[in-house]
């Protein structure tokens, strides 16, 4: 969905360990803990993409993200133009990950697009075996929303 002229990657968050500031400190930075932030440094914008765990975002999105924020002074996420992209299996839509995202992407000084506003309900349905998407609706709007976002982000840089 990445208009012509951008490109979109995927930031693995599977093999970080969780943060501990005694790795800046003692000078032990775990390796993933540098090529994760050597990532998210290259990139000029963010579209989180996150499932809802007990009405907030999972723990390893949190992780990563305090892994970005530190050492104090060295955030790779401070000015990054970023949008937050929620789902959930249920009704809910994950407006609750949604929603504590955004308040950590304030802390981080992450400017976040306030419109549209992507909710993705019962996203076990949206897909088929092959991972591809069922409803041309949801691809349309799927692909308004990456639209908005790139209009807005070339808005804000």
């Amino acid at each position: 969905m990445a208009p012509k002229g951008f490109e979109f990657n995927i930031i693995p968050l599977d093999d970080l360990p969780v943060y501990n500031p005694d790795f800046d400190d003692e000078n032990r930075v775990p390796e993933s803990y540098v090529v994760f932030r050597n990532a998210v440094k290259a990139v000029d914008g963010v579209i989180f993409i996150t499932p809802e765990y007990n009405r907030s975002v999972p723990g390893v999105l949190k992780n990563a993200l305090d892994i970005g924020s530190r050492p104090m002074g060295s955030s790779v996420w401070s000015g990054k133009p970023a949008a937050v992209f929620s789902n959930s299996p249920g009704n809910l839509s994950a407006f609750g990950a949604n929603h504590h995202l955004r308040q950590s992407l304030v802390f981080l000084n992450m400017p976040t697009m306030q419109q549209p506003e992507v909710y993705l309900a019962q996203v076990k349905e949206l897909f088929d075996e092959s991972e591809n998407l069922k409803s041309e609706e949801t691809e349309d709007f799927l692909q308004k929303a990456v639209n908005a976002y790139i209009d807005w982000f070339m808005k804000v840089i």
